[in-house]
């Protein structure tokens, strides 16, 4: 069972302690991500988790990495559409050192010039890494095709054009804006004491006293339509989605039977289906996005160009049987919250004319 408490400063922390573990995990989340960007400053989250790492006011981004290796730790950082987390994983014997380290790099980071025009040229490359990974660059085209070129139709790592305008203003400004009380938490797992971990985390991190501005999400709409992007692939790349739900709603679980169900696992009806009756894709799966106020539900295939249209058939096909049974439901089952809709994305490789429709399903 987990418990919460509050800083001094009023960060909430939620841990739960795991006595018959011998690690610990702790991180610290920052609820902004590429969601809450200007258009002009898209990926600015993602190239600030990568600063923290290049140095504080009392570590080089080398001592960083030879303290946590000395730990036989894991010091590292994701970025995602609505967030940003930091986090440490260590033995817990280490538990001092560690969240010493993780709060160093969260609070006293220095962001030097120098480090911030090498790291332009660490992410443009791991845009580039994306790009050339058709079944990962997928998933962010889908996202721009059903919620547009801003909020969280952007790509988190941005683009190349805002990547390359950055500055120390820039960084230290987000920091200002969003890594303030209100918008942080703090969440533990493992075995140790919730009142050392508090304590530890009130001499650290209980300096955090600028206050940040939680910016309120503008809706999104589920854009419905096709988009297809012609590519010089030996594989067609499809991802075809309906409209979700909002992480908190109560349907979630319901969602989460469904996905099963569709497309997650090797006995669900798409894997059974697609990949083991027909051999027709190596990769297929569901999956859900879930955010703040709004969501989708998507299934993903890898198939050879011949087979686009047929696998796509055949995954309409399967979410159509599963609104077939629903229809089925007592009559005294509530509606559903919203609409069907359907978004195709296709990667396609150079054989497929540009601007050129796959056939009518």
């Amino acid at each position: 069972m987990f418990t919460k408490k509050n800083l001094d400063n009023g960060i909430p922390v939620v841990m739960e302690q795991l006595k018959n573990f011998r690690s610990v995990l702790l991180g610290i989340w920052v609820k902004v991500g590429s969601r809450s960007e200007p258009f002009d400053k898209n990926g600015i989250s993602h190239f600030l988790e990568h600063m923290f790492f290049k140095g504080t006011k009392k570590r080089t981004a080398t001592d960083i990495a030879f303290e946590i290796d000395s730990m036989g730790g894991d010091l590292n950082a994701f970025t995602s559409r609505e967030n940003t987390a930091f986090y440490v994983k260590v033995l817990d014997e280490y538990i001092d050192r560690g969240i010493y380290l993780l709060t160093d790099i969260f609070m006293n980071s220095t962001f030097q010039e120098e480090e911030i025009e090498k790291e332009k040229g660490v992410i443009k490359e791991e845009i580039k890494l994306v790009e050339d990974t058709p079944d990962d660059y997928i998933h962010d085209l889908f996202s721009k095709t059903v919620w547009g070129d801003t909020g969280l139709g952007q790509p988190v790592l941005g683009r190349r054009e805002t990547i390359k305008t950055f500055t120390r203003e820039d960084l230290t400004g987000h920091v200002r804006k969003y890594y303030g009380t209100a918008d942080t938490v703090v969440a533990c797992a493992g075995n140790f004491d919730p009142d050392h971990v508090v304590g530890l985390l009130n001499n650290h991190l209980g300096g955090l006293r600028r206050g940040s501005e939680p910016k309120l999400f503008s809706p999104e709409y589920f854009r419905n339509g096709i988009a297809v992007y012609p590519r010089d692939l030996s594989e067609t790349h499809i991802c075809l989605g309906v409209e979700g739900i909002p992480y908190a709603s109560h349907e979630r679980y319901a969602v989460g039977i469904l996905n099963s169900i569709l497309g997650a696992s090797v006995s669900s009806r798409l894997f059974q289906e697609i990949r083991e009756k027909k051999g027709y894709a190596y990769s297929i799966y569901s999956f859900a996005s879930l955010y703040a106020d709004t969501g989708f539900w998507a299934v993903y295939a890898g198939t050879g160009r011949k087979k686009a249209v047929a696998v796509t058939e055949l995954i309409m096909a399967s979410l159509i049987s599963l609104s077939t049974c629903s229809s089925k439901a007592p009559k005294s089952a509530p509606p559903p919250t919203s609409p069907l809709k359907l978004t195709l994305w296709a990667a396609t490789s150079t054989h497929l004319p540009q601007g050129k429709t796959p056939p009518s399903m």
